[in-house]
């Protein structure tokens, strides 16, 4: 059964639009926007003077030492493709807050997606769950505001496909990429497929998790149902979610930059603090 976001965070669709292009100006303060500045256009050589080329690229310098017109030559602008991995499994949309992990990783999505066609970065969309959203990367606005909406609408019996769709992308990319998921890693077994990316990749983890998932340690032994798969089970309270630390720490092992943020904490001071502070957003590649 398929739902609308908009019963989790009541927001309509212009409404949207003007909440994920806020924060992406939030994540673009402070930083330059200028897909010419930076990494972007590096000296590459200087090579032997032709007729016709410009004489503001002479490179006076080799030119006083050997006697001879040298021209500078730089390196072609490029910019990073960056995918962005939204986890649409049901784990994601359960909620004890008033925003669910799963509204909020689409707003998150909504507003790098943003920030990034600010820097002339082309943006991917890939679900990670049972539905075949995969959507390559594009400059277009208008196209990544229609994916976005096709991620507004979640099922509630979704099982989670990060392993698998990290695993699809490492067979396709064949150039240096930014992959950001957004998730809140219930599924361990997408880690080491994770770091092998990182060996070739900028990889990026936002970890989202709910308030309930900690209130819940440390009740004693109770019964529950996996969102995902439906199946009942009896457990401790200390023995429910993650290895938060183990986690973390693998990760860092990994080279995977990892932000964990709660949904009912503010988040956007630290998200842009987190990709200033690592450049990710608006990094070129040669």
């Amino acid at each position: 059964m398929q739902y609308s976001l908009d019963s989790v965070d009541h927001l309509n669709t212009r409404q949207f639009v003007i909440a994920i292009k806020r924060l992406a100006d939030s994540l673009s303060y402070g930083t330059d926007r200028s897909p010419f500045v930076g990494s972007g256009t590096e000296y590459a050589q200087s090579r032997p003077y032709q007729p016709g080329d410009p004489v503001k690229a002479i490179d006076w310098r080799v030119t006083a030492r050997t006697k001879k017109y040298y021209i500078k030559e730089y390196e072609s602008p490029k910019r990073l493709p960056v995918y962005l991995l939204v986890d649409t499994s049901a784990s994601m949309t359960v909620s004890s807050a008033k925003l669910s992990k799963y509204a909020l990783a689409v707003h998150l999505a909504g507003g790098l997606a943003m920030a990034c066609l600010e820097r002339v970065s082309p943006v991917a969309l890939v679900g990670v769950g049972q539905r075949e959203l995969r959507y390559s990367p594009s400059l277009s606005r208008d196209r990544i505001l229609q994916w976005l909406h096709q991620l507004r609408h979640y099922r509630v019996d979704e099982e989670t496909r990060l392993t698998r769709r990290l695993a699809e992308l490492g067979a396709i990319l064949h150039e240096k990429s930014l992959l950001i998921v957004l998730s809140d890693l219930h599924e361990p077994a997408a880690i080491p497929a994770f770091k092998q990316l990182a060996q070739q990749h900028d990889c990026v983890a936002l970890q989202l998790t709910d308030p309930g998932e900690e209130s819940l340690r440390g009740v004693g032994w109770f019964r529950g149902q996996e969102a995902e798969t439906g199946r009942e089970f009896v457990s401790r309270g200390q023995g429910l979610g993650i290895d938060q630390a183990a986690l973390t720490a693998d990760l860092r092992r990994g080279q995977v930059d990892h932000l964990q943020i709660r949904t009912d904490q503010p988040f956007v001071q630290r998200l842009r603090h987190f990709f200033k502070s690592r450049g990710l957003l608006g990094r070129g590649v040669r």
